[in-house]
């Protein structure tokens, strides 16, 4: 995106304004999906700011749990250090894909075709004056 885009637009990325007020913040880490994270100042807590910046839209749902934990101050210290290695087990993060083609669609779902399988006996249909 553009300069021109950046100063008008919020949807895809941060806007001209919100790099001005990252002048002075220390950039701490970014997670796999390419999120910049800052942190500098104090909010009337007392408690350090924390800011996010979307690699691509802004949806919250594109924030790893760890990093979720540092920017809701769960966790003092950022993930890298603070939190064990993950597991071989566990899965990376996934945004939310609801609204998109990914997202998950059951079987009877219309965009998945609207069939659904046949009833197994037990159900049975209502019909007035009966």
């Amino acid at each position: 995106m553009g300069i021109l885009a950046n100063t008008f637009t919020w949807w895809n990325g941060a806007t001209f304004g919100t790099w001005l007020g990252l002048r002075g913040k220390t950039r701490v880490g970014d997670d796999a999906l390419g999120n910049v994270y800052y942190e500098g100042g104090s909010d009337t807590s007392g408690r350090p700011r924390r800011w996010v910046i979307y690699s691509g839209s802004n949806d919250a749902s594109r924030v790893p749990p760890e990093w979720f934990g540092w920017l809701q101050h769960l966790i003092d210290d950022v993930p890298d250090r603070a939190l064990p290695p993950a597991r071989a087990w566990e899965r990376p993060a996934m945004p939310n894909l609801t609204g998109t083609n990914a997202a998950y669609r059951p079987a009877g779902a219309l965009e998945a075709g609207g069939r659904r399988a046949a009833a197994t006996g037990d159900y049975e249909a209502w019909t007035p004056g009966e």
